[in-house]
């Protein structure tokens, strides 16, 4: 060996080292627009088209409600895509009033007791009903974030109905994780979710009854045909067996 191969040993080791490192796979990109919603960490949420507050809210585990208080939104509760929400609630405090305001007036000796209550925009929900047939494949789970409802098994194109009557608020697929979904408002308290389902019969606005068809069961979003079914009461999730009949 010549006292010069050292050398060219080193550098011919390098040109080998720098040809594996160029075939080598490189670290894969997350696709984060295929991964569900979660807690952002900024406190706020960018609106996406077809996303509704009642969705958003969803998404969350809060009540719309709040949501709306937190971001100055009133009914109707419009959107836009675009739009930054925040998704905590605010942490100023309202200025006190100085101490030298306007003297309070004395309150009256009698006066007649009234209780101001807000009117009810629907019904009260006497029954549920169970949303399709079929044997129930996973229970709810109080602890489990992914378990959160219930997955009733059934057969590809199968009926899905309305558990209650009330207002859809929600039909779309822009929720990736629950596929194509259905979310129905039945009262200040309750709504009800339908996701995974094949085919969306009902859109957004309309008023449906207990019983009614609303969906066609699938597997968007899934790894197998079911329908994944949620209560909420003020936004967060219930087990739905403690609402549902026997059978």
């Amino acid at each position: 060996m010549t006292a010069g191969a050292p050398g060219r040993w080193l550098l011919l080791a390098a040109v080998l080292l720098l040809h594996g490192c160029g075939g080598a796979p490189v670290a894969p990109v997350q696709d984060l627009s295929a991964r569900p919603h979660s807690r952002s960490h900024s406190g706020y949420h960018v609106v996406r088209r077809g996303e509704t507050l009642y969705s958003i809210s969803f998404t969350y585990g809060y009540d719309y409600r709040e949501v709306a208080r937190w971001n100055g939104i009133h009914s109707p509760y419009r959107i836009y895509p675009g739009q930054k929400l925040r998704m905590r609630p605010p942490t100023h405090t309202a200025r006190r009033a100085p101490r030298h305001t306007v003297k309070p007036r004395s309150k009256p000796r009698h006066r007649t007791r009234s209780v101001h209550r807000a009117p009810s925009h629907s019904r009260a929900i006497t029954a549920w009903r169970w949303p399709t047939s079929g044997p129930v494949l996973h229970a709810y789970s109080a602890t489990d974030p992914g378990k959160k409802g219930i997955d009733i098994g059934g057969k590809n194109g199968q009926p899905v109905l309305a558990s209650a009557s009330g207002e859809v608020v929600y039909s779309g697929s822009g929720l990736i994780r629950f596929g194509k979904l259905i979310i129905i408002k039945h009262n200040q308290t309750y709504f009800s979710a339908y996701a995974h389902n094949r085919k969306l019969l009902v859109k957004e606005g309309m008023k449906v009854r207990a019983g009614q068809e609303i969906a066609e069961m699938g597997s968007t979003g899934a790894t197998r045909t079911m329908l994944h079914f949620e209560i909420r009461r003020n936004g967060k999730p219930v087990d739905p067996l403690r609402y549902l009949p026997r059978r």
